[in-house]
């Protein structure tokens, strides 16, 4: 991308944790010490209203937890889709197929991405693979044409030595695989340097090249046109934002939101959430 090609992007990236409960406990998983693991999110209305005075098209990215737990999932993803955004997913793809036929329904075709997350501390056996595997072959047959599905691993070093052997089963059953490096205590674990060549033979993080992003200093609209929200309502510029409580940007169901009105250099040493990169948001040099 060329510096004059830097312009605002035409839709904005919310990435929306709608709640915090979830059926699984993965060992890795770096929500695990919340004390809150069950609450639910609230307020479907009052966030809908707030969804409602945002410029332009958005892409509202759901995560929890697990959203399919929330027990107005449905309801929440029609009225996104009433005020004419569209909807990406996050989920560890537990729900079963009558679940899932009722949220495709509700978001109809204003589905962009169903991204599944494998865990094989729950999906650990050939057959559960299978039937996993399945079950993703039928979304496929039923998500409107111009959306799509991947599935995405955690590396942690009990999933290292599989991860070719699933990469390569995946890519056989026409399912694309990504990899996301695993992270503790807010940082990417240390990896050797066969690790990180491991992980960069697949892609690197979200199959963007790389392991660990550096874009401190440079240009982005995450702020103005991205920032992630959580199931009170608080807004951050990002997930680096966020996890450090820095660039606050204000409560949506309050009404105290304030977006960025220009792309900021970023400001932390470590960027952990690909959205603001795969929109093109972030620049960087070619």
């Amino acid at each position: 991308m060329n510096s004059k090609d830097f312009t605002e992007p035409l839709g904005g990236v919310i990435t929306w944790n709608i709640n915090t409960a979830c059926n699984y406990r993965c060992s890795y998983c770096t929500q695990r010490h919340l004390k809150d693991r069950t609450r639910r999110g609230g307020e479907i209305e009052a966030f809908l209203r707030a969804f409602a005075q945002l410029p332009g098209i958005w892409e509202i990215k759901l995560s929890g937890g697990e959203p399919f737990l929330h027990p107005k999932l449905d309801e929440l993803v029609a009225g996104i889709v009433s005020l004419g955004h569209y909807v990406s997913i996050v989920s560890n793809f537990s729900a079963n197929i009558s679940r899932l036929s009722s949220f495709l329904e509700a978001t109809g075709d204003h589905l962009k991405v169903f991204s599944i997350s494998l865990h094989r501390e729950y999906v650990n056996t050939e057959l559960a693979l299978l039937e996993f595997t399945n079950k993703i072959n039928w979304l496929q047959s039923h998500i409107p044409i111009r959306s799509s599905v991947n599935v995405t691993c955690v590396a942690t070093r009990d999933n290292l030595p599989h991860l070719v052997s699933l990469h390569n089963w995946f890519m056989s059953h026409k399912i694309t695989f990504k990899i996301q490096p695993e992270k503790q205590d807010r940082e990417v674990i240390k990896y050797s340097p066969e690790e990180e060549l491991l992980l960069k033979r697949l892609g690197g993080h979200n199959q963007l090249q790389e392991i660990a992003f550096n874009f401190k200093g440079r240009l982005c609209w995450a702020g103005s046109r991205y920032f992630t929200l959580d199931d009170r309502g608080d807004a951050w510029r990002c997930y680096p934002a966020r996890r450090y409580r820095k660039e606050y940007l204000g409560n949506i169901l309050k009404g105290s939101l304030q977006l960025f009105d220009t792309p900021r250099p970023c400001l932390y040493n470590y960027c952990n959430c690909t959205v603001p990169i795969e929109r093109r948001m972030m620049f960087v040099k070619e």
